[in-house]
């Protein structure tokens, strides 16, 4: 589908390797997460539209300054999604962050939300929702429904690991908007668990397993 981006840099898969490692600790599963949301913000970030400031000066000379055109907003999902934070931060330090609280009933697979700060009117151009795994797909469709109905007018999504049945979905739901991924594993198990998947982002990072 025209609006996944799988990445196919090796440092990428390298680090998608390491990280599906059982045995790492939370310090390595937090330097893995960021180095590849850092790579996928790369790709996420290559269409910004530059927008000409003024007329300064280097060191040898005069230049035309540019900068990013649009206002953005990143919204990492508690609480995995705080574990690509830092990297999506760095790409745009001007953004806003918005969190949303989000988390999947284990007996239904649906998803549950518990916070939601949103500024009553949307003021930026575009979001980025930051989560390391989409595995049904309900916590994304979720949290990209509630981003709709708040008015934002781009919408993109950085994921670690997804489930090919829970991108698959969400892409024909969400056609406008863009997903950049690390991973696509094709097994989604009967628990709603993706194989090999990356495990519970949330407890790996935070060493709560």
């Amino acid at each position: 589908m025209s609006n996944i981006f799988v990445s196919q840099h090796p440092l990428a898969r390298q680090k998608i390797s390491a990280l599906r490692l059982a045995a790492n600790t939370s310090q390595q599963a937090r330097e893995l997460t960021d180095g590849i949301g850092r790579l996928l913000m790369y790709e996420a970030t290559k269409d910004l539209e530059l927008v000409r400031t003024s007329t300064e000066q280097s060191p040898i000379g005069p230049y035309e300054g540019e900068a990013i055109a649009k206002t953005h907003a990143l919204v990492p999902i508690l609480r995995s999604g705080l574990g690509l934070l830092n990297a999506a931060s760095d790409f745009l330090p001007d953004a806003q962050v918005h969190h949303l609280g989000l988390f999947r009933e284990e007996s239904t697979l649906l998803p549950v939300e518990y916070y939601n700060k949103l500024p009553r009117k949307c003021m930026v151009d575009e979001c980025i929702v930051l989560d390391p795994m989409i595995a049904t797909g309900g916590t994304a469709d979720a949290a990209i429904q509630i981003l709709k109905t708040w008015g934002v007018p781009k919408i993109k999504f950085v994921a670690v690991c997804v489930s090919k049945s829970g991108i698959e979905r969400l892409a024909r739901e969400h056609p406008d908007v863009q997903f950049f991924v690390a991973v696509v594993d094709k097994v989604l198990n009967e628990q709603g668990f993706v194989v090999p998947g990356i495990g519970d982002c949330g407890d790996r990072l935070n060493n709560t397993a």
